[in-house]
């Protein structure tokens, strides 16, 4: 089987194209990829790093209000199919797949036009543009949340989960606990705010450190690279308590998540899907900076079914913060229900069923 993906913009994007790539490959060993991307794009080094042959195309966004720009965004649309349909010609793929992002845009289209399978897949519960526009013209329309079903043609849609489950199963808790220095014996709490970081996530947990020593309970802070330095000066000035430890960045957190008890962080859709892949209940602080307020839906749909506590960033206090997490880890029945709640919505399956659609197409 010979594959095109094209994914690009954000880690959301990319990082399920590569486990999708990853299960296929131990799936079908034979399977054989083409990744089109764009040459700015972070895709364009991340996955040129794992070694997937790789092509780029030239195409930018569309604006959401009235733009000139959007004029030229169409002339590069344009050209940007046509690149696409040459490159598909020359690799011959039997299916293509678009994991989001605007680049996705002209060669999932292209695919379409030259009669060749197709499938995109809508990470969030609120589809972006690009996936808006395409699932008029592909085959099936792979989605993470029930909630995203209303956006697309009906008969079109499976639900298959985020491929990015997939890789978080199997890890060894222990060894990620002891990567980090987390003591065995306690129960531990990830406070995490993405790659970079979260601001209002720190500034809530600085604000409450004085209650946080007080805990029989640990905690891995993940302050991201850009914030660690100021975090460092901040609690330096106050004692770091014995039950924190601070990293300014995790490289194994798969194995982290596995050894932990419970989770504060945003709602980005590969985040819930290695959460609840992993049975992890969390207290979910949704960015509202984000198109469509997505993260805080994605958000609702974790907490209306039980597996999650929704805290608005503004609401988000230091005591607030403390109160959330001692209503879960000092309630052993509300955490196992939250852990129950929060593994009968995972996927951890995922990748393999999003296989298996491409298969049914062929």
């Amino acid at each position: 089987m010979k594959i095109v993906v094209s994914g690009g913009g954000t880690g959301g994007h990319i990082y399920p194209a590569l486990a999708l790539i990853k299960e296929i490959k131990k799936l079908n060993p034979s399977a054989e990829f083409l990744y089109i991307g764009t040459e700015k794009g972070l895709e364009s080094g991340i996955v040129t790093r794992e070694g997937i042959p790789f092509k780029t195309i030239h195409i930018t966004g569309f604006k959401r209000s009235l733009s000139f720009e959007n004029i030229k965004t169409v002339t590069r649309f344009l050209k940007g199919v046509r690149d696409s349909k040459k490159l598909i010609k020359e690799f011959k793929p039997d299916v293509v797949i678009g994991t989001g992002g605007y680049v996705c845009g002209p060669v999932v289209y292209a695919a379409s036009k030259l009669h060749i399978p197709t499938i995109i897949h809508e990470q969030n519960s609120v589809p972006g543009l690009t996936n808006k526009f395409l699932s008029r013209y592909v085959n099936k329309v792979a989605i993470c949340f029930e909630e995203a079903k209303a956006y697309f043609p009906y008969e079109k849609v499976v639900l298959t989960g985020n491929p990015r489950a997939s890789e978080v199963m199997g890890k060894d808790g222990r060894v990620g606990r002891e990567s980090v220095g987390l003591n065995s014996s306690l129960r531990s709490v990830l406070l995490v705010g993405g790659s970079r970081g979260a601001k209002p996530l720190n500034d809530a947990f600085l604000n409450a450190l004085s209650e946080v020593k007080e805990k029989d309970y640990q905690f891995l802070y993940v302050t991201g690279e850009v914030h660690y330095e100021n975090v460092l000066k901040q609690v330096k000035a106050v004692g770091n308590p014995d039950n924190v430890i601070i990293k300014p960045f995790i490289h194994n957190m798969p194995e982290v998540l596995a050894g932990v008890d419970l989770v504060v962080a945003r709602a980005g859709a590969t985040t819930l899907a290695e959460l609840t892949a992993l049975g992890l209940p969390s207290i979910l602080v949704p960015s509202p900076y984000v198109t469509n307020n997505h993260q805080e839906k994605n958000a609702r749909s974790l907490s209306d079914k039980g597996a999650a506590i929704l805290r608005l960033e503004k609401d988000l206090t230091g005591s607030q913060l403390i109160k959330d997490i001692d209503s879960i880890l000092l309630n052993p029945i509300k955490l196992d229900e939250m852990k129950h709640a929060s593994t009968k919505i995972g996927m951890p399956d995922a990748a393999a069923r999003l296989y298996k659609v491409m298969q049914d197409l062929l």
